[in-house]
């Protein structure tokens, strides 16, 4: 498998170092190639987005991992989600005759984890979208937070996550004693604080946040050929279209990757920006 990665030098208590740079690989047989490219933001913190992006083999079904974590208050929850969350999933007994539920219960018990761990980890907090890709023909998308997954089909683009922003879940955070700002030239934040309704960690907000994820499950046919997902640093500044058109312009997904982040920043993006291509199709 060729992977290429550079990463930053600086280091978290969990998962070791935060994402950089990009990188590169393939499925076994060559036929599904992916590339990512993260790039730290301008605002005035490390960097706090991680990635996932490999092939494994496991029960004879070969697997392709794929996810962004979009941390917030620090980098110590996004960098136990690279480390922890895919494992987790994985290891629940059920994952091969009810993803679905399994991907569920891993989400919830890896909140937990992180709340219970939440003396090492700090106060902080994490988006998560997930895909895995089981035997290039079936594909599962998960997601907490705004980071998202966006597929094209026969070029047209079809957004398979669901962005979790206060004003949208309003109700939920309402009965659950919470409230949303909506304060002149700032986004709607849930207590004044956070910009989205679900996150993995944020202890201090939990009781008026959720952490369940939204699961797509998806077939893949002919027609779906590339699958981007990135953090919000992306999509504030690019429509799902925009970023479909882009991806499909080039059969290197690295290239692609690349591209895009570095039309992120050229759009004038704030945020960090992390984005993985997985081409499906030659």
């Amino acid at each position: 498998m060729d992977r290429l990665c550079c990463f930053s030098s600086s280091h978290s208590q969990y998962g070791g170092r935060s994402s950089c740079g990009s990188g590169k690989g393939r499925n076994n047989d060559g036929l599904i190639k992916y590339g990512f490219s993260l790039v730290k933001g301008k605002a005035n913190h490390p960097m706090e987005d991680y990635h996932v992006a490999k092939f494994v083999r496991t029960q004879g079904h070969e697997l392709g991992l794929f996810a962004i974590y979009d941390g917030h208050l620090g980098d110590n929850v996004p960098a136990y989600l690279q480390k922890h969350l895919f494992s987790n999933i994985l290891k629940e007994e059920e994952f091969w005759v009810d993803p679905n539920r399994s991907i569920s219960k891993a989400y919830e018990r890896t909140d937990q984890a992180i709340l219970s761990h939440s003396s090492d980890l700090g106060r902080g907090g994490s988006t998560a979208v997930t895909a895995i890709l089981i035997n290039g023909q079936r594909l599962w998308v998960a997601n907490v937070g705004d980071s998202r997954a966006v597929l094209s089909r026969g070029g047209q683009a079809v957004q398979v996550s669901t962005d979790h922003e206060p004003n949208t879940e309003r109700g939920s955070i309402e009965n659950k004693g919470g409230f949303v700002s909506n304060m002149p030239g700032d986004v709607p934040r849930v207590n004044g604080q956070l910009a989205v309704s679900r996150a993995f960690g944020d202890k201090s907000l939990k009781s008026h946040l959720r952490s369940d994820p939204d699961i797509q499950d998806i077939y893949v046919d002919n027609s779906t050929d590339v699958l981007i997902i990135a953090s919000d640093g992306l999509w504030k500044v690019m429509e799902n279209q925009e970023a479909v058109d882009m991806a499909r312009k080039t059969k290197d997904p690295l290239k692609a990757a690349k591209q895009l982040t570095a039309e992120a920043l050229k759009r004038d993006s704030k945020d960090d920006i992390s984005c993985v291509v997985v081409r499906l199709r030659g």
